[in-house]
């Protein structure tokens, strides 16, 4: 098995009594691409956002691993955190607008993510910003170096946050919703740009959304949200040929419109249960009571239904 450039096993993280996610599990090989799809509050954010150790204080967060190139990022002092956090793994935010800094230039924000983690300084550092800027498609570079986040639109703040979380030269790319704002004209140009820059750099790439349709031609393998639990984990051909969860069967069916859909029963969530039990057309007794767990083989999935 080639090392994990992300590798995590039985995650929880918890905001006080709330648990936003629940024994979760995720691996990325070197040039792999995976996504994490859910609906919102499934936990996918949460997930990646533990994995660089950005979750908010006062959250908890345990886990069997949690590691990055192999290193605990439970454990490892903040300096070599800081390190890892941009060298080796970078994040691409849902909103550029809120995760750019408004009062400095674009090109010095990214000139600054140069100098931590390749060491060029002064006029080779802001050299390098102006080359990503062109390699990610924003024209007359040089000079909109000089302009500010709200001077941009939002297509090309986003193109300006992709150039800052390659300026350290990533192993690992993560992208958090990444084009929710952006129109599906934008969306389309953004994910060429990212797929592009994959393949150029083998880089291994996490590709969070909510938007199955999106994520089809991105990703090599899907893993499947519910309330903080992962439901499925396939390769993303066989998922969308034969899903085996009932939620990712109703998710499928949504996008296809074509009817299909898994009702809410109206009853809580079972204690100890499995979480989509309330919504599931195939719900037994057995959901109730107990959380199924993933099933192996080339497909997972955590279903009662599915046992033997």
């Amino acid at each position: 098995m080639t090392a994990a450039l992300l590798d995590i096993e039985r995650l929880q993280v918890r905001f006080g009594q709330t648990v936003a996610v629940a024994d979760a599990s995720l691996r990325v090989a070197k040039g792999e691409a995976v996504g994490i799809v859910g609906e919102s509050g499934s936990g996918k954010s949460a997930t990646v956002l533990a994995a660089m150790r950005l979750h908010p204080p006062g959250a908890s967060v345990t886990a069997s691993r949690l590691s990055l190139d192999g290193h605990d990022v439970r454990t490892l002092p903040d300096r070599r955190m800081a390190s890892l956090r941009g060298g080796f793994a970078a994040m691409i935010f849902q909103d550029p607008l809120t995760a750019l800094n408004p009062l400095m230039a674009v090109g010095r924000q990214i000139a600054e993510v140069v100098a931590a983690h390749r060491g060029l300084r002064g006029g080779q550092a802001r050299a390098a910003a102006i080359l990503l800027m062109e390699r990610v498609g924003i024209g007359d570079a040089a000079v909109r170096a000089h302009h500010f986040p709200h001077q941009f639109s939002g297509g090309m703040r986003q193109r300006v946050m992709i150039a800052a979380a390659l300026a350290g030269d990533p192993a690992l790319l993560i992208a958090d919703e990444p084009t929710t704002a952006l129109d599906v004209t934008v969306q389309a140009d953004i994910v060429r740009l990212i797929r592009r820059l994959r393949a150029e750099r083998d880089m291994g790439l996490v590709w969070v959304t909510h938007d199955l349709a999106l994520m089809a031609g991105i990703v090599d393998r899907v893993v499947v949200m519910y309330a903080g639990r992962v439901m499925e984990t396939a390769p993303v051909d066989a998922l969308y040929a034969a899903p085996r969860h009932p939620y990712t069967v109703a998710l499928l069916a949504s996008l296809r419109r074509d009817g299909v859909q898994a009702e809410a029963s109206g009853a809580p969530v079972p204690p100890g249960g499995c979480a989509f039990a309330p919504r599931c057309p195939a719900r037994m007794a057995r959901c109730d009571t107990a959380p199924p767990m993933l099933r192996a083989g080339g497909t997972e999935a955590a279903c009662w239904t599915l046992a033997a």
